[in-house]
């Protein structure tokens, strides 16, 4: 895996230190090996949707966690106490470990298991403080240090 030097961008663009180090991170992410398999949608302009591949796991061998701007997606396989004899084993039923990196004000609204799929919604929701704002352009007030 190649390293990006980053550096660059932290002399020429202030603020985006934060930005440079979600690049880095991601590019030095090489600990998830694809497993299991992800999309993500955008559903509308501040809705989202994760959905995992974890055919074979149970609703009680999932878990989702979310804590300030990371979302945890753990599956723990329990042992089979059976004794099978595969002639070829393709579907994976090995534990796993996903995170993902939350934008600023991105929360979890939900999570639902259907068909294989994991699916977990996201929404961002700004607060009205930090939404843009029209400013309107009117004359100039009149100061009483102009009337006289």
């Amino acid at each position: 895996m190649r390293n990006y030097d980053l550096t660059p961008l932290y002399r020429s663009a202030i603020g985006f230190d934060r930005l440079a180090q979600l690049a880095e991170h991601a590019a030095a992410n090489n600990g998830n090996n694809g497993y299991p398999p992800y999309n993500i949608e955008l559903l509308g302009e501040n809705r989202y949707r994760i959905t995992m591949a974890v055919a074979g796991f149970a609703m009680e061998e999932l878990e989702i966690s979310s804590e300030g701007d990371k979302l945890l997606v753990k599956g723990n396989k329990q042992d089979k106490a059976s004794e099978r004899k595969y002639l070829y084993q393709g579907i994976a039923e090995r534990g796993f470990e996903r995170t993902f990196q939350l934008a600023d004000y991105v929360t979890v609204t939900g999570a639902y298991l259907e068909h294989g799929l994991l699916n977990i919604d996201l929404v961002r929701e700004i607060p009205e403080a930090l939404k843009p704002r029209r400013i309107e352009i009117g004359n100039r007030p009149l100061i009483e240090s102009d009337a006289q």
